[in-house]
């Protein structure tokens, strides 16, 4: 097969060197060279010397010709290094940075998968919580606890929020808007869809953003975001009558913005890992309701919006997030 190959591979040159000798013996021939003796000396040395070219030519690609011949069995037999000449050396190093990107795009992608899996195994497993309480209060033979009731559909609607948003940030690119959006608009009209998780933890927001300040985000990826600092705040703020205050602070250009609550903090061991999946922490095991996807999902999207995400807090006083633009 290796020397079909290379035969295949080099006709065109046997058949251009043949032209050549004939051209050359024609213009001999028309200059009234007739000497048959020195003609047919000239073919036979120059096709010992064609011979002679190309059999080194094939000794020095025989390896490489077999092995492109054969086909592989694992990735790993494309890898072997066989090749002689420079061309063929150049071609070696190029399939082996080949394989090289393909084995960093599996691993990726495994990777990727193995999230997916992991986080809807567990979101399929906390929302087991909310239909089991629904369940219970249908089958209650008293009135309808509608407040109840209402608690338990939020709580699947934000489940529900997070993994479309979790499916969707592979392609993000695809669905993002950025344009100038007015900041505290976002924010009031977040907090407005969380006023019952408010009211339940009696948790005050207070809202210290000028009316006319705008960001070049993606509104909805941004609001998102916002989402899931507020709804952590409220969740980790166990005592009544705190605050959470979203203020704004714009210096040379850059706005930031700062989601101060007045909970029970995240442990310094904590803090430089709560962005990354499925870290749940000690607060995440006090509530027993954590993804850990939550503010990984929101580091994410601020990578890709160009947003710096900033997370500082002190344990029994309250963790501040700041979003800078």
């Amino acid at each position: 097969m290796g020397l079909r190959l290379f035969i295949r591979e080099h006709l065109s040159f046997i058949i251009f060197e043949l032209i050549v000798v004939f051209f050359i013996f024609s213009l001999y021939w028309l200059d009234g060279f007739r000497n048959m003796n020195t003609a047919v000396y000239s073919i036979i040395i120059s096709i010992i010397l064609l011979v002679s070219f190309l059999s080194v030519r094939y000794y020095m690609r025989k390896n490489y010709l077999n092995k492109i011949t054969q086909m592989p069995n694992v990735m790993e037999d494309a890898l072997q290094k066989n090749a002689k000449t420079a061309e063929y050396i150049q071609t070696e190093q190029y399939m082996h940075e080949l394989y090289h990107v393909y084995q960093m795009e599996v691993q990726e992608l495994y990777a990727n998968q193995k999230r997916q899996d992991k986080f809807l195994n567990q979101w399929i497993h906390q929302m087991k919580t909310p239909i089991s309480v629904l369940e219970l209060l249908i089958q209650n033979e008293g009135p309808l606890d509608k407040k109840n009731v209402q608690e338990e559909v939020d709580r699947l609607r934000r489940g529900l929020e997070m993994v479309l948003v979790n499916a969707r940030i592979e392609r993000f690119e695809e669905d993002m808007q950025v344009e100038r959006v007015g900041l505290k608009a976002i924010v009031t009209e977040t907090i407005n869809e969380h006023k019952r998780l408010f009211i339940t933890n009696q948790v005050f927001p207070v809202i210290q953003i000028d009316d006319s300040l705008t960001v070049a985000s993606d509104s909805k990826w941004l609001k998102f975001v916002i989402s899931q600092f507020i709804t952590n705040a409220v969740k980790y703020t166990f005592e009544p009558n705190k605050k959470i205050v979203i203020s704004t602070e714009v210096a040379d250009g850059t706005v930031h913005l700062h989601i101060q609550d007045e909970g029970i903090g995240i442990p310094k061991s904590d803090l430089t890992r709560v962005t990354k999946a499925f870290f749940t922490g000690e607060n995440g095991r006090k509530t027993g309701e954590s993804t850990g996807m939550g503010l990984y999902l929101a580091n994410e999207i601020c990578l890709k919006l160009g947003h710096k995400l900033t997370i500082e807090s002190e344990v029994n006083k309250g963790t501040t997030v700041t979003l800078t633009f």
